[in-house]
């Protein structure tokens, strides 16, 4: 299984997006709320439906992108908000080159295939400017090869961003929705 835009064009025309929500979630809603300053330029990189960037906007911030292999979901975000064009990047995110106060983590990492880990960490920590956030949602079930999503654990995650990355938080979300309790890690790691 090739995890490339063509799969993931295939999973939205085929409405086999048993990951989305259909609205942002908790911790991140929460989290967003608390930030002051709305100017910061973040990035939302395999943002499907874009609930999180829909959110941003609403709410007063001005300087969000959204980055996804496929074009269908970037078609819908645009469909439900006001954004300029500019802002909704359809691209391989590791072709990105742009730079970001923030980047917010939500389902994407888990839906990589697990060999592309170390490259991620490697890639955000580029995309990030001095003292950038990295900040979101990690799933904490057993590594599995069948997925995705793909798992993994504290541990793991300890490990593979450290050098990078100081970890200003790792622990299980208490806010999680339903279907996600106990399965999710809210973390704010910022660039070394």
């Amino acid at each position: 299984m090739k995890l490339n835009n063509d799969y993931w064009q295939n999973r939205y025309e085929n409405n086999e997006t048993g990951w989305d929500a259909g609205e942002i979630t908790t911790p991140l809603k929460e989290y967003f709320d608390q930030i002051e300053d709305k100017s910061l330029r973040i990035l939302i990189p395999g943002c499907g439906n874009g609930y999180e960037f829909e959110y941003l906007i609403k709410n007063g911030f001005t300087n969000v992108f959204t980055l996804d292999y496929a074009k269908t979901p970037l078609e819908n975000i645009k469909k439900r908000t006001n954004c300029e064009s500019t802002q909704l990047i359809q691209e391989d995110f590791f072709e990105h080159h742009e730079t970001y106060d923030a980047i917010i983590e939500q389902t994407f990492f888990c839906a990589l295939d697990p060999s592309l880990r170390e490259k991620y960490v490697t890639k955000m920590h580029s995309l990030l400017s001095k003292k950038g956030k990295l900040a979101g949602l990690l799933f904490q079930f057993p590594l599995t090869e069948s997925g995705p999503p793909f798992g993994g654990s504290k541990n793991e995650y300890l490990d593979l961003f450290s050098e990078k990355f100081e970890i200003k938080i790792l622990e299980t979300a208490h806010n999680s929705i339903k279907p996600r309790e106990g399965n999710e890690l809210f973390f704010i790691f910022t660039k070394k």
